[in-house]
């Protein structure tokens, strides 16, 4: 469990987003600790989406601040993003099917190597750095010389983890990594995230709908409905009925103090 004092990486103050007549997000604060697993969780439609696109420089919010490393920040596209150290693995994964495990591994930063003054690719250094990469993190890939296509849903969550964090991000942000996998699949991804939270050295947001799966990962979950942050607590400090109820009653919170790890509900 990641201490409450632990510096905060990530900070969102009162965003709000609209898309012509529709409000995505009304008045989000969001605040992530170092070396902190912090689960995003809500119903279809809450935000969430919105919310990542935010955090990782793809859309723009129409108010509010957003601070990394205790500096405000004013990111105008996803590079500007991974530039920082944040990095995004989305649900559709952007891997290449027809590729390589290890090819999808460099994808976009090939390393090259010259034969009489003619760039090649470095197949054998890239092959070489992904055995070893990937076997550092735990993934057990048969061959990385397969193709992405030939991966069960679980590896290809797996190298695309790997992918992200090949490049030492200080932010890690998961979007539903686990939707549409079986038990033995998800398991793959659980275990790399709790190795991840072992390092310490990353910090982690976790999209999930699996309550049991957020609790068995996550320092801390932030309950996102009608555009705003109605729950936030430690996941010692609650339970999955908890966020059952919340969902079923349409209960909120007395305060909304982030980190505070109250459960008090009132209705509406």
């Amino acid at each position: 469990m990641v201490d409450a004092a632990a510096p905060v990486i990530l900070e969102a103050e009162h965003l709000s987003k609209r898309f012509g007549a529709v409000t995505a997000l009304t008045d989000v604060s969001l605040r992530l600790h170092r070396g902190e697993v912090l689960g995003l969780v809500g119903d279809n439609g809450a935000g969430k989406s919105t919310l990542i696109k935010i955090l990782c420089g793809f859309h723009k919010p129409d108010s509010g601040t957003y601070s990394f490393d205790g500096k405000q920040v004013h990111l105008s596209s996803p590079m500007e993003a991974r530039a920082l150290g944040i990095q995004t693995v989305y649900q559709d994964l952007a891997l290449v099917n027809d590729l390589s495990v290890y090819h999808n591994m460099f994808l976009g930063r090939e390393r090259k190597k010259r034969i009489l003054g003619i760039p090649l690719l470095d197949n054998r250094s890239m092959r070489r750095l992904t055995v070893e990469y990937l076997s550092n993190l735990g993934i057990r890939i048969p061959n990385v010389d397969n193709t992405v296509s030939m991966l069960s849903g679980g590896q290809r969550q797996s190298i695309a983890v790997a992918r992200s964090i090949y490049s030492n991000p200080t932010v890690l942000i998961m979007d539903e990594p686990l939707a549409a996998l079986g038990v033995r699949e998800s398991r793959l991804v659980l275990n790399l995230v709790l190795a991840l939270k072992k390092r310490g050295d990353i910090s982690i947001i976790l999209i999930a709908h699996n309550y049991g799966q957020v609790f068995e990962v996550c320092d801390r979950i932030n309950f996102l409905s009608g555009g705003e942050i109605v729950y936030d607590t430690r996941t010692a400090d609650t339970t999955v009925a908890d966020l059952t109820n919340l969902v079923t009653s349409g209960y909120k919170l007395n305060n909304l103090a982030p980190a505070a790890g109250t459960t008090a509900f009132e209705a509406p």
